[in-house]
């Protein structure tokens, strides 16, 4: 199994590439899209960045993974599913996390469904990256719809776990 963190100074975050040493599939694991207060854009610098290593390392990318619903950045994850055609992945709870999104901000045009994510994983649940198991473990707490994968010897907890700043 081969892993690459690539830290994001805006954010303080990290997305993971996580790759089968055999098959040469990957995942990508909490994408982060640009967002510039200054200018109110969004740019994609980040994470085609991102893409133009997966692809330069000659994995195929199989899957792109949110471990849940990031309030204080925004994934790319739609934008790496629409570009690459690969199956985007959250927690089953984010209709939770929609519902109470909705009204919050006003956001009328929100379904709660979860029909916008093709993959809405529950505790237990299995998926293969190449020869890689994956397991998915509920971890709420920051949101209802956390979730940790657990690829090989690696648990991925997105903000399941914080370090004091």
């Amino acid at each position: 199994m081969f892993v690459k963190g690539f830290f994001d100074n805006d954010t303080n975050t990290i997305t993971y590439v996580v790759a089968d040493t055999e098959t040469h599939e990957a995942a990508i694991i909490d994408p982060v899209w640009d967002y510039s207060p200054n200018d109110g854009k969004l740019r994609t610098t980040s994470i085609d960045a991102i893409l133009s290593y997966v692809e330069a390392e000659g994995f195929k990318l199989v899957r792109v993974l949110d471990t849940h619903a990031h309030a204080d950045h925004l994934s790319s994850a739609d934008y790496v599913r629409r570009k690459m055609g690969v199956p985007y992945g959250i927690g089953a709870e984010i209709t939770t996390v929609q519902s109470v999104f909705k009204p919050r901000f006003n956001a009328t045009d929100l379904l709660t469904d979860g029909h916008d994510f093709d993959d809405l994983f529950k505790e237990g649940e299995e998926f293969s990256i190449g020869n890689l198991k994956a397991r998915v473990l509920h971890t709420p707490g920051h949101t209802p719809a956390c979730l940790t994968y657990v690829i090989g010897d690696a648990a991925f907890v997105g903000d399941t776990l914080f370090m004091p700043d």
